[in-house]
């Protein structure tokens, strides 16, 4: 097992200035695999000043002075991709396959994306008299979840370091092992001491004292909206700016005309993939009455498809959640859908078969939810899919924007012109247009509950950089 004592602070790892420990487990065998340092308000402390003390001179880089320590950080994590994979099948518990390919894979594009976007990006303009200067945003708090550990990092460190931040990065306390890795890869890159700098810990500790700290200028956020809403309290007291990426309880619509096998076989990877932990995930599938029972036929068909198993092997498609307090709140959400009117189609609270040990749960489809119900309203966070029936396509948009959550949905119709109108008319930031391909260049983040701010792309980057305009 290994023991990790120290952060990653001013250019090197040092010893914590807490003491504690948190264990990290393996969500499959629930076995202890690894510790790592529980940091507290002084690690935190000692992180935002080694970046402030950076931050005047890195802010003051060169485009070509920051783009050669990125350029190898993309290639280190490229280098490491193997390794990658493997620490996020220890302790998330995605298989294999998939943290091969996304888990490791997709954050190496992203920066890639962030080299690019940066040779080329302008950051001075001329508006009339004035010349406009887009200038970072100084220390950036980068605090991430654990569903994706290494593309949420990705996305929020790389172009705050691109903008000529700097950056405290605290990581969810159930992946920390991923975080360190990335860390590892920072160093040897070689970026001056104190540009990133890295405090494992609780949420409620070393998160809290990251979101409130005065030596910080702004908070970046990925997590549930009720933690956001606390951050964006505390951040707000101190006049910060926040980027909240939060939850969401997205609708993939099928009007009448659409290809219906396809757009419920696609809902259905979409939703158990990741085994669920996925924001973005399409939750609600809305199907017109009409095509109602086809529709939960071939939903709970595909749910055969994804049978949780051991996540080392290279046939497996779902793996467990993250840990026991996530197993029993998805049970908890399916156990209340079913109380109140909801039919199991497939899957359900039980244990899946033939495995005793690990925070598994089955690939779940819910039929006869309706609108006001639990499990059409709150973010589950798991494999468990609800199918809603609608009348006509305005009943559908009513209920695609009844919930407090706006971050994704898909809508699937005959034409590309019939589904765009829908598409426009919904409360949400991302819309997929019958099974549109991810797009890693396209501004990411949520309407209401679901967020503020935009992650991605040249989005992302203007989220950590600042205006000021000079009158000539």
């Amino acid at each position: 097992m290994r023991q990790h004592a120290d952060q990653y602070i001013d250019g090197g790892w040092r010893p914590t200035l807490g003491g504690g420990a948190l264990e990290v487990r393996n969500p499959a065998t629930e076995q202890v695999i690894a510790t790592v340092a529980a940091g507290t308000a002084a690690d935190v402390d000692a992180a935002v000043a080694a970046a402030r003390r950076a931050a005047r001179a890195w802010g003051l880089t060169t485009r070509e002075e920051r783009l050669a320590p990125l350029g190898r950080l993309r290639d280190g994590l490229a280098a490491r991709q193997a390794e990658i994979a493997d620490t996020v099948v220890a302790e998330l518990g995605s298989p294999i396959g998939f943290a091969t390919a996304v888990q490791a894979g997709l954050p190496v594009a992203i920066a890639s994306s962030y080299l690019e976007l940066l040779a080329g990006y302008e950051f001075q303009e001329k508006v009339g008299n004035s010349t406009v200067y887009s200038e970072p945003a100084g220390v950036v708090a980068a605090i991430t979840p654990w569903n994706y550990p290494l593309h949420q990092v990705v996305a929020k460190v790389v172009p705050a370091l691109a903008a000529g931040c700097t950056v405290v990065l605290k990581p969810a306390e159930d992946t920390p092992l991923t975080a360190r890795l990335f860390a590892e890869v920072v160093d040897a890159a070689g970026f001056p001491p104190g540009v990133f700098n890295l405090v494992t810990g609780t949420g409620v500790e070393a998160g809290a004292a990251l979101a409130a700290h005065p030596g910080v200028d702004l908070v970046s956020f990925t997590g549930s909206t009720a933690v956001g809403r606390s951050i964006a309290e505390a951040a707000g007291r101190g006049v910060k700016k926040v980027a909240l990426e939060l939850g969401g309880k997205s609708a993939n619509v099928v009007l009448p005309g659409a290809d219906l096998a396809r757009a419920v076989n696609v809902n259905a990877a979409n939703v158990f993939t990741n085994t669920g932990q996925t924001c973005t995930a399409w939750t609600r599938l809305l199907v017109h009455q009409d095509q109602y029972e086809e529709a939960v036929a071939i939903a709970a068909k595909a749910a055969e498809k994804f049978h949780p198993g051991d996540p080392t092997a290279p046939e497996t498609r779902m793996g467990p959640v993250v840990n026991a307090k996530q197993r029993e709140r998805v049970r908890g959400y399916i156990r209340a859908g079913v109380e109140q009117g909801a039919r199991l189609a497939a899957g359900g609270a039980d244990a899946p078969d033939g495995l005793p040990t690990g925070y598994f749960v089955l690939p779940t489809v819910l039929a006869d939810v309706t609108p006001e119900m639990t499990v059409a309203q709150e973010e589950i966070f798991g494999p468990v899919l609800s199918i809603i029936a609608y009348r006509d396509e305005e009943h559908a948009l009513e209920i695609a924007n009844g919930t407090e959550y706006g971050l994704a949905g898909g809508v699937w119709a005959a034409d590309e012109q019939t589904a765009v109108a829908f598409a426009r008319r919904m409360d949400t930031g991302q819309v997929d247009i019958n099974g549109g391909r991810f797009n890693p260049l396209a501004p990411f983040g949520g309407y209401k509950s679901s967020g503020i701010g935009r992650e991605l792309g040249r989005y992302g980057l203007e989220e950590f950089l600042q205006t000021k305009s000079l009158q000539f």
